[in-house]
């Protein structure tokens, strides 16, 4: 059975009930998330072996969250304990014409203020096949940046697949930061998640400011990606597209461009229970399809599938199966295009 390992930061997560704002809150809905910890919940829910790697404070906020994990069968073999407070974040979340609004408290947290020295990466990818990293953890202190290079060197070292969903968090760092650092960490990512932010060069060595039109089509596309290829080396470049009808309403599809070709996929229009967690439900079906060897354009069709389902599940975690995914894939939710 394929491995799969991430690191990232896992959070309590505080909604206000009934789309209330938090001012008008006398309780709040609680679970735990995080963008590579909701990655190993999907990867597991499909079967695969999936572990997750992080530091936790000793009290039992860690522990509930180290918990939260193990029910859906994520190993926590390597996750390290110490430090004085877990991470949380506030969710309002918005309907019809207002949008939701996430406040974090997560400063100065057990995984925040870990050391790079810490984690023995020879142990953690031992038997390992894939990596799986976001730009949100680099984006937390330089240290945790050393971190995520470090995590992805040794990967690369140990002959695993690695892969980095960019996931820019203009609450985190500025864009301009954003992309010095995450163009330093993507020469060693095979599958890209993602096109910003990263510093494009043309064949002289100078930025490309602009790397798509106002409104991209397919070819364009290719294009960015064939340029992402060719500057950084990854194998793999996939992205979903959303076209907001309100904010309760999308319509969505994604892109693959596997080295050769780009793939789109189907249509689909979803109404929202809960639009946190989708872009890492795409992550993990990306990762699940290419470890299964689906051919393109099926990769992008589960992906997609996976991507879909999660706008319909309440919390952090994508909590669908593979025969979830196949049902939507063979029913007749798709637009005909």
């Amino acid at each position: 059975m394929k491995k799969v390992v991430t690191l990232g930061e896992i959070m309590l997560r505080l909604s206000p009930p009934n789309y209330q704002r938090i001012e008008q809150a006398q309780s709040f809905d609680a679970v735990y998330g995080g963008g590579e910890a909701n990655v190993a919940v999907s990867l597991a829910k499909f079967g695969l072996t999936s572990s997750f790697v992080t530091k936790l404070p000793n009290n039992p906020l860690g522990i509930s969250a180290k918990q939260h994990l193990n029910q859906f069968g994520v190993l926590t073999n390597d996750v390290l304990f110490g430090g004085d407070r877990l991470g949380i974040y506030f969710l309002e979340k918005g309907h019809s014409i207002r949008s939701s609004m996430v406040t974090y408290d997560r400063k100065n947290s057990a995984f925040a203020m870990s050391k790079a020295d810490e984690y023995d990466f020879a142990k953690i990818f031992a038997d390992a096949d894939w990596f799986h990293i976001s730009g949100i953890t680099p984006a937390l202190n330089e240290e945790l940046f050393e971190l995520t290079r470090r995590a992805l060197v040794a990967a690369k070292e140990m002959g695993l697949t690695t892969s980095c969903d960019l996931n820019f968090r203009s609450a985190l760092w500025s864009f301009e930061k954003a992309r010095e650092k995450m163009t330093e960490l993507i020469k060693y990512v095979d599958v890209c998640i993602g096109i910003e932010p990263l510093k494009l060069l043309d064949k002289n060595g100078n930025e490309i400011k602009d790397e798509l039109p106002e409104k991209p089509s397919i070819s364009d596309y290719k294009d960015v990606m064939m340029q992402m290829k060719q500057q950084f080396g990854v194998k793999y470049v996939a992205m979903t597209k959303r076209e907001q009808l309100s904010v309760s309403s999308n319509r969505l599809h994604a892109l693959l461009f596997d080295g050769e070709d780009i793939y789109q996929s189907t249509e689909v229009n979803v109404d929202i229970i809960d639009r946190v967690g989708t872009g890492d439900a795409f992550s993990a079906g990306i990762i699940y399809s290419l470890l299964n060897n689906y051919p393109s354009q099926n990769a992008i069709e589960f992906a997609t599938g996976c991507f879909a389902l999660k706008h319909t599940i309440e919390g952090d975690a994508n909590l669908i199966s593979i025969s979830d995914v196949e049902k939507y894939m063979n029913g007749s939710f798709a637009i005909n295009r």
